[in-house]
């Protein structure tokens, strides 16, 4: 992937203090960064197809070393792709497969499921082992178990669980523990780099050949959308669920003195998905402290079709007219190259840090 210039930026740069300082007085060296968290956000990863082709098809391969991915829902989708033999193959493969899914009015929980796992199915196509070896990169998976009415695929009982968490969330974002367990699933060969999790009831458990789909499929499972899983093996018997509801954005306390560098869909880190109506919840500046934030800028979103990244609500917008969608998703994922590109140039010619600003 070649640089280009062009005239307005395209990339929105923000820091945490410490990563600020650093860079400031040392500039960015792939060989920095040890740490990539993913969020939750669906489509929006099209979006960004661009910075993920960037960083591991080309800058993060010109230092190789044991970097840990930390993604919630489509994130953890992200980077097994990126954890694939291939990862330029892989990332573009997830975006064709989720661009070519097709729904029909009504369609239920269920056959979205099912939908969903034919997609990562195909994705994977049998090499499991090679996402759990990836010589340099180790893969966390964040679910949620899923607690009281939330338990339960029927509307009616979902629906009423749902409503019982947006109050509590109202409330105060720990009264979620009433609601969920946080499991992040990791890579065997290294514990997720994290200091104690205290927020919430939290556990780990190793990824494996028996429950790598099965974490896959149970962090992306929207409720009301998709079932959830159940009885992830060596997880115990319970309902797993999309770990955005409580890491949307992955505001976590990331351990070590390595770079976080976040490839986001936005300038904001949301903590929860309960918390995208409330602008004063916003991610800790502590535990935010090491993170490169890069997201799409204002200027370079507002040019792409309907002035937004692809989002879920495309399919309702396109309702009968899949083929419509599926080209303004492919323009998304061209156009994302600008994203790529500009980080490339940015950090080939060390001038990263005039446009960071503060996270």
């Amino acid at each position: 992937m070649s640089a280009i210039r062009i005239k307005s930026p395209a990339l929105t740069i923000k820091a945490g203090s410490r990563a600020l300082a650093r860079i400031r007085e040392r500039g960015l060296q792939a060989a920095d960064v040890g740490i990539l968290p993913g969020a939750a956000g669906g489509p929006k990863a099209l979006g960004i197809q661009g910075l993920d082709l960037a960083l591991f098809g080309e800058w993060l391969p010109q230092a190789p070393r044991e970097r840990s991915l930390i993604g919630a829902s489509i994130g953890s989708w992200r980077f097994a792709s990126a954890c694939l033999a291939d990862a330029v193959q892989g990332i573009r493969r997830l975006g064709e497969l989720y661009t070519a899914q097709r729904f029909a009015k009504g369609v239920s929980m269920a056959e979205v499921s099912r939908s969903c796992r034919r997609m990562l199915d195909q994705l994977l196509d049998g090499q499991d082992a090679d996402v759990l070896s990836n010589p340099h990169y180790r893969l966390n998976i964040v679910v949620v178990k899923s607690r009281g009415l939330l338990q339960h695929d029927h509307r009616a009982a979902l629906g009423l669980g749902l409503s019982s968490v947006i109050g509590s969330n109202l409330l105060g974002r720990p009264r979620l523990a009433r609601h969920f367990e946080r499991l992040i699933l990791h890579d065997a060969r290294r514990a997720p780099p994290l200091a104690e999790l205290k927020d919430f009831p939290s556990r780990y458990l190793a990824l494996d050949q028996a429950n790598l789909r099965h974490a896959l499929l149970a962090s992306g499972s929207i409720p009301m959308v998709m079932e959830g899983v159940r009885n992830i093996p060596g997880a115990g018997p319970g309902t797993y669920r999309d770990g955005g509801l409580l890491d949307y954005h992955l505001d976590l306390p990331y351990s070590g003195d390595d770079i976080v560098l976040y490839p986001h869909f936005t300038d904001r880190v949301i903590p929860g998905w309960f918390d995208k109506g409330m602008p004063w919840r916003r991610g800790d500046a502590g535990r935010l402290q090491d993170v490169l934030l890069l997201a799409p800028s204002r200027d370079y979103l507002a040019r792409l079709p309907h002035g937004k990244l692809p989002d879920r609500k495309d399919f309702s917008r396109y309702l009968g007219d899949d083929a419509g969608r599926e080209r303004y998703w492919r323009i998304a994922m061209d156009e994302s190259r600008r994203l790529g590109d500009e980080f490339l140039e940015l950090v080939g010619n060390g001038r990263l840090a005039e446009r960071m600003l503060a996270l």
